[in-house]
């Protein structure tokens, strides 16, 4: 069950609630009766796993030498392709 945080709007008495989603907020101040308003504050949040990290997304070191050298390879071997020859004719 989350536990929300109030603070009264009247004396200013702040203090945390244990609540259902289904529950209603409360609305009056137990120190002196005045109106409660909830409080928002940050959320940790935690990324675990693959793909969250700035290294996990980066390729191996030997890897991204081995992928640009053999594009390299085929962009210039495909421009220095020859039209296929006629077969000799018997």
């Amino acid at each position: 069950m989350p536990t929300y945080a109030y603070a009264c709007t009247s004396c200013g008495h702040k203090f945390d609630a244990v609540q259902s989603f289904a529950d209603d907020a409360l609305t009056i101040c137990p120190e002196c009766g005045g109106a409660l308003r909830k409080q928002y504050g940050s959320i940790g949040v935690t990324f675990n796993g693959s793909g969250f990290y700035r290294t996990d997304s980066r390729a191996k070191a030997g890897g991204s030498t081995d992928a640009s050298a053999s594009s390299k390879t085929e962009s210039s071997t495909g421009a220095k392709k020859t039209p296929a020859s006629t077969p000799a004719s018997s």
